[in-house]
């Protein structure tokens, strides 16, 4: 079987990671990279020994010599890019979030489903063995019925320097400035612990409500062209489809924690709980622990990556998770966290 051709659109931080994991697979090559900076497409391209490069993405379709697409671009042009992409008859593994709105995402999904092809979003905690292994308890029933679940991811760039000083680094600033296209902590990682979460349980939750804040940072709530207006923490209390409530949130203020994400899921016999960050536990608390609280370590063998599903899925010709249609749902409830009106409102589905 030949290798898959994969073109590389948007060469930012991202996309090295990419290029360097489409590269180590034997059953891919890296053919293009694509960047609306002519010169940076160029440089990218020469970096990661890639034979091609455009500054255009219509050039690099008129061109044709691929058959996938990572599309590693700014998370505004995630639809129009993608659109064009299907309608090109082109494979797609997207960065998250699939696209700013539901109805975008919505219409990417129905799209790519008609055309047939493989449509997948890079939701890398998927790549994590401690959630593949619970998921896998979970839904063999090994902690009984889903009662109630916790998650959290927990960030503190806004406390610490760790990751540099975020009041001088555009890099960071963007973030914090919905007028320079972001929607927070809640649209930047709050689709990870979402997925996190709903896909460790196998149910999507059915309907919430949302507390959003946005923390004074600094005089006038704005560093040069920054207005800093975008969400810095964000709570959900959601119901899943079975019944089970859940507290799913996120914050930049969750000092002592640089990257953490923390799931807790608790059922008729036994729970469950998982934490991710410089280290990655996995423990459980079943059988007669339940009634002595005693809690055991779990082992989680290592699994394939959402490049290395997306490049099988391409081969089999079978689309593969998480897709353009999950991708779609959970944008749907990030969607609804954004309504005034969420206490008042009616469920999601």
């Amino acid at each position: 079987m030949s290798k898959i051709r994969i073109l590389v659109l948007g060469t930012g931080n991202m996309a090295a990671n990419h290029a360097r994991h489409f590269q180590a697979s034997p059953d891919a090559e890296v053919v293009a990279g694509v960047d609306i900076d002519a010169a940076r497409a160029r440089q990218f391209s020469e970096e990661h020994g890639i034979p091609h490069s455009f500054g255009d993405l219509d050039e690099a379709i008129a061109w044709g010599g691929f058959d996938a697409v990572a599309n590693v671009t700014p998370d505004r042009y995630h639809h129009p890019t993608t659109m064009k992409l299907i309608l090109a008859g082109k494979h797609v593994l997207c960065e998250k979030p699939l696209a700013e709105t539901f109805p975008q995402a919505d219409e990417m999904a129905t799209a790519a489903e008609a055309a047939g092809l493989i449509a997948m979003v890079n939701l890398s905690y998927r790549d994590v063995p401690a959630l593949q292994a619970a998921h896998g308890i979970i839904a063999r029933g090994e902690i009984g019925e889903v009662r109630h679940v916790e998650a959290s991811y927990r960030q503190s760039w806004l406390v610490g320097n760790h990751w540099g000083d975020w009041s001088t680094e555009p890099r960071w600033l963007w973030r914090l400035s919905e007028e320079h296209g972001s929607k927070g902590v809640l649209g930047d990682v709050g689709i990870h612990i979402l997925d996190f979460a709903s896909y460790a349980v196998s149910m999507t939750p059915v309907a919430l409500q949302a507390q959003l804040a946005t923390f004074h940072k600094a005089p006038g709530d704005r560093i040069g062209d920054y207005p800093l207006d975008a969400n810095d923490s964000a709570v959900m209390s959601v119901r899943f489809e079975n019944g089970a409530l859940g507290v799913i949130h996120t914050s930049r203020f969750m000092t002592g924690y640089a990257n953490t994400l923390k799931l807790s899921v608790f059922g008729t016999k036994g729970a469950i709980e998982i934490n991710h960050g410089p280290y990655t536990s996995l423990r459980m608390c079943t059988g007669d622990g339940i009634h002595t609280q005693a809690w055991r370590d779990l082992h989680a063998d290592p699994v394939k990556t959402n490049y290395q599903r997306f490049i099988a899925a391409v081969q089999s010709g079978e689309n593969a998770e998480p897709s353009f249609r999950h991708a779609a749902n959970l944008q749907r409830v990030i969607d609804r966290c954004f309504d005034r009106d969420i206490a008042s409102a009616p469920p999601i589905a």
